[in-house]
């Protein structure tokens, strides 16, 4: 099942708080949001707007644009990754037609 970007948002929301060793109640002051609020924000039950999600950011002084990229990577499918130094039988990639890289994995 794919993540929701809410629950990325908040996950991530949450990271940057404890990082910095602050409580809900005074990010949620500084956001001008209920503590309730933030805290549901931080658990993926609510979708925050953009302006809260602003408005939190700046709380916590993360910028938005970090935190869409982040969340960006914290949903991307991450590929399998082969070491050749793993790979019996491997060969080094080759450049294949337009700059294609190609790796040969013997089975």
């Amino acid at each position: 099942m794919s993540q929701l970007l809410r629950d990325v948002f908040g996950l991530l929301l949450r990271r940057a708080r404890l990082r910095q060793g602050r409580t809900l109640a005074d990010v949620a002051q500084r956001a001008r949001v209920s503590t309730q609020y933030l805290s549901e924000v931080e658990r993926g039950r609510k979708e925050a707007s953009s302006e809260v999600l602003a408005a939190i950011c700046g709380a916590l002084e993360v910028d938005l644009h970090a935190l869409l990229i982040a969340a960006g990577r914290e949903m991307s499918p991450v590929a399998p990754v082969i070491r050749l130094a793993d790979a019996r039988g491997a060969r080094p990639p080759s450049t294949g037609a337009a700059g294609e890289v190609r790796l040969m994995i013997a089975a």
